[in-house]
C-alpha cells in the first residue's frame, strides 16, 4: 500500500476543510465527504479526527431529532475555524 507524503495529506485536509465550508451550516457525513473528494472512507475519518484534535471540526453524533448515531458520525466546520475562514474570504 502507498504511503501518502505529508504535503499530501496537507492538501486533503485542506480539500476537507473546504469541502465542510462550502456546506456550512450543514453537517456532512463521512461517507459523503470520503465520496466527494474520492478517498478512502477509513482514510477520511482519521483524517478528520486528526482535524478535530486539532480544534478545525467539531463531530456531530446525534441525527437531528436527537438519537445517538451508533455507527455514523457527522462533521462541520468548528466555529473558531468558520470564522478564520470568513475573515480570509
Amino acid at each position: 500500500m502507498p504511503v501518502l507524503s505529508e504535503e499530501k495529506k496537507k492538501k486533503i485536509c485542506e480539500q476537507a476543510l473546504e469541502l465542510l465550508y462550502s456546506n456550512y451550516p450543514t453537517p456532512l457525513f463521512t461517507v459523503e465527504i470520503a465520496r466527494e473528494l474520492a478517498r478512502d472512507e477509513e482514510f477520511m475519518k482519521k483524517t478528520l479526527e486528526s482535524l478535530e484534535e486539532r480544534g478545525l471540526l467539531k463531530k456531530i453524533r446525534t441525527g437531528p431529532n436527537g438519537a445517538e448515531y451508533l455507527e455514523r458520525t457527522r462533521w462541520v466546520l468548528a466555529p473558531a475555524a468558520k470564522e478564520k475562514y470568513d475573515e480570509l474570504a
